[in-house]
């Protein structure tokens, strides 16, 4: 009983600082509004810039169930329907994986250029973007969402909680999925860590001092921001994932810092600071959003 009594007082610390965390989150939208509309006034058609607006997409779609968050983490009360609070559930995990996607091939393109030292890949109309762009949508809400919400959540908490679907990790093949995915997830991070170090360290060889004074070398910085958002925002949770499944048993204390690991992964939301304004970096230097995207 006693033990019991310890998991709720942690879940229910762990409900305020998620409440704060989730107003943390909505500046995060504005700094995404700021990015898209200064990309959707330039005339790019880099296949990096359309990865980078459709990560903007997804983080909208994730930002609009933020306020049922909240305002679950203020009253301790779920008020609407449970099919609903799998959804809410459902899109903080589908935004955490769908911007690791758009992390990795953001940082791919980027890569490919830097290694065949080709010019940027572009779409030679903008009507092939969208159509790119499109496609993507299409699988996934087509084929992704609905296979993966139809079994997603249906044995947890009912009734006015929420956010709790750990007893799923009862059964082996869960279990086993989780461990595949967040394995793939950290040494995926790993190795664009080591990638990108090479590629600066290589070109900090080659250039020397004289590297801070060019574009190449900080258009590398950038794509290694990308990779240390990776590192901030997923490396922790899925380390504690593979704990977390290891070692849960219905366990209020195990759910709550879950839950929290996850609003730290959801930080990946202010990536588009990246874009915005002017960052020093041993020296000053201008990153306009357009030119990021290059």
């Amino acid at each position: 009983m006693d033990g019991h009594f310890r998991s709720l007082t942690v879940y229910a610390s762990a409900s305020s600082h998620l409440s704060i965390a989730g107003l943390i989150l909505v500046f995060g939208g504005l700094v995404s509004t700021v990015t898209l509309v200064s990309i959707l006034k330039s005339s790019g058609l880099s296949v990096t810039t359309t990865a980078v607006i459709n990560l903007i997409l997804v983080h909208y779609l994730f930002l609009l169930t933020v306020p049922f968050r909240i305002h679950y983490y203020a009253y301790n009360e779920w008020r609407l329907s449970p099919a609903f609070c799998r959804l809410v559930s459902a899109t903080l995990h589908g935004h955490m994986f769908l911007s690791f996607i758009f992390y990795v091939i953001i940082l791919v393109i980027r890569d490919i250029g830097f290694f065949k030292r080709t010019s940027r890949l572009a779409f030679y109309r903008r009507l092939h973007a969208v159509a790119f762009s499109a496609s993507i949508w299409l699988v996934i809400f087509g084929i992704l969402f609905p296979v993966t919400f139809s079994n997603y959540g249906t044995n947890g908490t009912n009734g006015t909680n929420c956010f709790r679907f750990g007893s799923a990790l009862k059964d082996q093949s869960v279990r086993i999925l989780n461990y595949v995915i967040s394995c793939a997830v950290l040494l995926t991070v790993l190795a664009f860590t080591g990638c990108q170090l090479y590629i600066l360290i290589r070109l900090l060889q080659l250039y020397k001092m004289a590297a801070f004074k060019h574009q190449e070398f900080w258009a590398q910085v950038k794509s290694f921001l990308f990779v240390l958002i990776m590192i901030v925002c997923f490396f922790p949770y899925h380390i504690f994932r593979i704990y977390y499944v290891v070692n849960f048993n219905n366990d209020l204390r195990l759910e709550g810092q879950n839950e929290v690991f996850l609003a730290v992964n959801a930080l990946s939301c202010f990536d588009m600071l990246i874009f915005l304004g002017k960052c020093r970096w041993a020296t000053k230097m201008a990153f306009s959003c357009v030119d990021c995207c290059k």
